[in-house]
C-alpha cells in the first residue's frame, strides 16, 4: 500500500522522521487504542499471545452475564445461542482462510485437532481411500492397503516443526500399530532456519508410501512462510492428503485454502487472533471430506438436528463441525467473537500490508545498525510471516535484558530472539524503539549480566 512506501529505506532518512511519517499515514493506527498494552511496555510477542482488546473483553463479558442471568437456558436463549458457537465462530473465521463457512469450525485445542484430523486421514488411507493421484483431490481415490501389497502409509513432516505436532502424529501412528520411527518421514533443513520446498518435493518422489503431508504455514522459530499451493499440488500429485498447522499465520497472513486445494488444517486463536490465553482451537476440513467419521468422535460433533436424541450411534455433522469433540468451553471461545470482528473490520489484506512494512522497517534497521545480529527470517515477502527472527549468540540473555527494559520479546533456542510487530497494535515508532534498545544493550554489554536458564516459559 502507498501509505507504507519507503519503510525499508532507513539509509536514506532519519529513522525517527521516517517512523513518524509512516505512523502518520497509517490507516490502521487507530486500532491500537482498542488493544490493552501497558504504557511502559513495547509488546512484540503477539506471535505467542496476542493482547486483550475492548472487543474481545466485551464479548467475554456478555457471555459471563448470560451465564449469570440465563443459567442453562443460555444454550438456547442467549443472543446468539451458545449451542452453535463452534459453527458460528467458524463462519466468522472462514474468510480469513479462504473457505466456505461449512468448512471451518472452532473446537478443542490445536494439538487435539492435530490428533483427530491426522488420525481421520490415516484411517482413510488404511481403508484404501486416498486422494486421486491426478487433478483435484477427492475422497474415494484408491490407496493400496497392506493386504493388497501396498505400503503402510507414512506421514511427511519437517525437522523445524513445532514439537507438539510430532508428538501428536507419532501417537496417532502408534495407535494404529504403525512404527513412527519408520513412518514419520522428516524433511531436513539445509540451514537450520528454513525448509526448502524442493526438499519436500524430493521426499515425495523418493518415497512411495507417503499418505499425508503435514507442514506448517509458517515456521514458529524463523517465521518462514510456506507456499501452501505448491506443497498441496506436490502432495496431491504424489497421491497424498495434505494438512497444515496454520498457528503462526492465521490472522496475520491471508490464506485461500479452498483455492489451493488443501485437505485439512488447524490453528490456535491466541496468537494473531488475540482471543486470550488457552483460547479455543479452530480447524478446516475441505467440503469434499465432509461425512467422514472423525478419528476422535465426540457428542459435540454429532449432527445438530439429532444431537439431543442421545442416540448411541454416532452420526457426524455434515460439515467441519463433525471434528468438534466435547462441549465447547464458552469462556475460551467468547473473546474470539469480538477479536475476529475487529480484525475483519480492519481487513486481512490491509493487516498483511502493514505487517510486511513493519517487518521491512525492522529488518532494514537491523541491517543498518546491528552488525552483531543476523536476520534468520526470509526477506522475500512471499516467504515471510508476521515475525522476525533475530539471531545472536547471546540471544537468551539479550531477550531477558529487553524484557527488563519493557520490550517484550521471546527467546527460542539456540540463538533466536523473536520480534513480532503485529499490525493491529504496533507502530513504526515501536519498532524503532526495539532496535534502539537492542543497540544500547549490546553496545553497553548489559546482556552479559544475565545468566542462561534451565528452560521454562519465555
Amino acid at each position: 500500500m502507498d501509505e507504507y512506501d519507503g519503510a525499508a529505506d532507513v539509509g536514506d532518512a532519519d529513522p525517527a522522521v521516517l517512523a513518524a511519517r509512516l505512523d502518520g499515514a497509517d490507516p490502521l493506527s487507530p486500532l491500537a487504542d482498542r488493544y490493552h498494552v501497558p504504557e511502559d511496555v513495547v509488546y512484540m510477542d503477539g506471535n505467542s499471545l496476542g493482547p486483550a482488546s475492548d472487543d474481545a473483553l466485551a464479548s467475554l463479558d456478555r457471555v459471563v452475564d448470560e451465564w449469570r442471568d440465563l443459567l442453562i437456558a443460555g444454550w438456547t436463549d442467549a443472543d446468539p445461542p451458545w449451542f452453535t458457537v463452534g459453527e458460528r465462530l467458524g463462519d466468522a473465521l472462514a474468510p480469513l482462510v479462504g473457505a466456505d463457512p461449512s468448512e471451518v469450525a472452532v473446537g478443542n485445542s490445536i494439538t487435539v485437532n492435530i490428533h483427530t484430523l491426522v488420525g481421520t486421514f490415516l484411517d482413510e488411507l488404511l481403508a484404501g481411500k486416498g486422494p486421486e493421484r491426478e487433478g483435484v483431490a477427492v475422497t474415494g481415490g484408491e490407496w493400496p492397503t497392506a493386504e493388497d501389497g501396498g505400503a503402510v502409509p507414512a506421514v511427511l513432516v519437517n525437522e523445524l516443526d513445532f514439537p507438539s505436532d510430532h508428538y501428536a502424529i507419532r501417537a496417532q501412528l502408534r495407535g494404529r500399530g504403525i512404527d513412527p520411527d519408520e513412518k514419520l518421514r522428516v524433511v531436513p533443513s539445509r540451514d537450520g532456519r528454513t525448509i526448502d520446498p524442493r526438499d519436500i518435493e524430493a521426499a515425495l518422489e523418493r518415497h512411495d508410501d507417503i499418505g499425508i503431508v503435514w507442514m506448517p504455514t509458517a515456521l514458529y522459530r524463523s517465521g518462514q512462510l510456506f507456499d501452501v499451493e505448491r506443497i498441496t499440488e506436490a502432495a496431491h500429485e504424489a497421491g497424498a492428503y495434505v494438512g497444515f498447522d496454520a498457528a503462526h499465520s492465521v490472522g496475520a497472513v491471508p490464506h485461500d485454502f479452498d483455492e489451493a486445494g488443501v485437505d485439512f488444517a488447524t490453528w490456535c486463536t491466541y496468537k494473531y487472533l488475540n482471543a486470550g490465553p488457552g483460547s479455543i482451537g479452530a480447524l478446516y476440513v475441505a467440503e469434499r471430506h465432509h461425512g467422514l467419521t472423525p478419528a476422535l468422535a465426540g457428542w459435540w460433533g454429532h449432527e445438530k438436528a439429532t444431537q439431543f436424541e442421545m442416540n448411541m450411534t454416532y452420526t457426524p455433522a455434515a460439515s467441519a463441525g463433525a471434528w468438534q469433540i466435547g462441549t465447547p468451553p464458552l469462556f475460551a471461545a467468547a473473546p474470539l467473537e469480538g477479536s475476529i470482528e475487529l480484525l475483519r473490520d480492519a481487513g486481512i489484506d490491509r493487516l498483511r500490508a502493514k505487517s510486511l512494512a513493519l517487518t521491512d522497517f525492522l529488518i532494514a534497521l537491523v541491517d543498518e545498525r546491528l552488525p552483531e545480529v543476523s536476520v534468520g527470517t526470509p526477506r522475500e515477502h512471499a516467504a515471510r510471516g508476521g515475525h522476525v527472527a533475530l539471531e545472536h549468540s547471546d540471544a537468551e540473555q539479550l531477550s531477558a535484558a529487553l524484557r527488563d527494559r519493557g520490550v517484550i520479546v521471546d527467546f527460542r533456542p539456540p540463538n533466536v530472539v523473536r520480534v513480532c510487530p503485529a499490525a493491529p497494535y504496533t507502530s513504526f515508532a515501536d519498532v524503532l524503539e526495539v532496535v534502539d534498545e537492542v543497540e544500547a544493550i549490546l553496545d553497553g554489554g548489559a546482556h552479559e549480566e544475565y545468566a542462561t536458564s534451565e528452560g521454562g516459559v519465555t
